[in-house]
């Protein structure tokens, strides 16, 4: 991994009691450092458009597809669980991103090829990374269920309208809306900890997955309030996303998974230069 010089004072080794992490180096960033993540990323995503909103293009492709295929079948409201979740494994799915951006800072060429090989020819243990996210996700869908049938009983998804209206409304529905969007949230922060710099670190070097996400967490307490106005950002992009019908993740997508690149370059550095 490329490495750029650190300004003395600005650094802190991340202290775990473990030899495996000890080789890293965690940098203090100010608060908005996030918002020049942010400008990176949008340069890298115009300086190969097609590519980066291609990569958008397809995710929001899959979510209109998903919206037409819950509809057939009478669950559209299904698409509430399934969307919020998308955050959840979003960190492996931009991977590809996460590549291109590495293949700009380096000069190396960058191709479709290359950004789709992205996800099976990590360093570290990619897989498991990936595996660890699905099973979160669906641990996620699992409560979801459960959760509306501790508010609503044994009957079937109303329809979307309906579902809404009663979320907001009743006072059952008022009661779950409060409820899972506190596991959504909570298991959304868990994720995030975890897999802040974790995917692009397990891309890039030689490390297991537990060093990889103990590493994103030890970024995450070095820099509480900036990580905390990352995860804003991240969450009100992929609402915006969203909320366009998913039209929107043909730019948002892309822009935060370049961004998260910049993120992991700016918070991580190995300790000996190399």
């Amino acid at each position: 991994m490329a490495t750029r010089a650190i300004r003395p004072g600005v650094k802190t080794e991340l202290e775990m009691g473990s030899l495996a992490v000890s080789g890293y180096t965690i940098r203090h960033v100010p608060f908005d450092a996030p918002y020049s993540w942010l400008a990176a990323g949008w340069h890298d995503m115009w300086r190969v458009p097609r590519l980066s909103l291609a990569y958008g293009g397809f995710f929001a492709i899959v979510g209109l597809l998903l919206v037409v295929g819950l509809t057939h079948v009478g669950v559209l409201s299904l698409i509430l669980v399934l969307a919020g979740g998308f955050i959840l494994i979003g960190p492996m799915l931009a991977a590809g991103l996460y590549e291109t951006s590495r293949r700009l800072e380096q000069g190396e060429r960058v191709s479709l090829a290359s950004t789709l090989r992205a996800g099976f020819y990590g360093k570290g243990q990619l897989a498991y990374m990936g595996l660890l996210l699905m099973l979160v996700y669906l641990a996620w869908v699992e409560i979801a269920f459960l959760l509306f049938m501790l508010f609503f009983g044994p009957q079937p998804m109303p329809p979307l309208d309906v579902f809404v209206s009663n979320l907001v409304l009743a006072p059952r529905g008022l009661g779950l809306l409060i409820v899972g969007t506190g596991i959504g949230m909570a298991l959304a922060a868990i994720v995030f900890a975890i897999s802040a710099v974790a995917v692009p670190l397990l891309m890039t070097e030689r490390v297991d997955v537990v060093t990889a996400a103990t590493i994103s967490v030890g970024a995450c307490r070095q820099n509480p309030k900036a990580m905390t106005l990352w995860a804003a950002l991240i969450a009100g992009a992929m609402a915006l996303g969203f909320g366009a019908v998913f039209f929107g993740l043909v730019i948002t997508f892309p822009l935060i998974g370049h961004a998260t690149w910049h993120a992991f370059r700016d918070l991580l550095v190995r300790s000996d230069g190399s």
